[in-house]
């Protein structure tokens, strides 16, 4: 009995683990760049915005 679980077992986490693996890191990588292009290019273009409104402001202001 142990050993037939032990085979089973192995068997079974290997198998599962390779089929999650490839599921999950396709999945996880097309929605990871989706997302992180999305946000990166969101701060990029909200990060510039926001400095040259500031330097803006503070030549304004001189």
């Amino acid at each position: 009995m142990d050993g037939w679980m032990d085979g089973w077992m192995d068997g079974w986490m290997d198998g599962w683990m390779d089929g999650w693996m490839d599921g999950w890191m396709d999945g996880w990588m097309d929605c990871w760049m989706d997302g992180w292009m999305d946000r990166w290019m969101d701060g990029l273009m909200d990060g510039c915005i926001d400095r040259w409104v500031d330097d803006w402001k503070d030549h304004s202001m001189d």
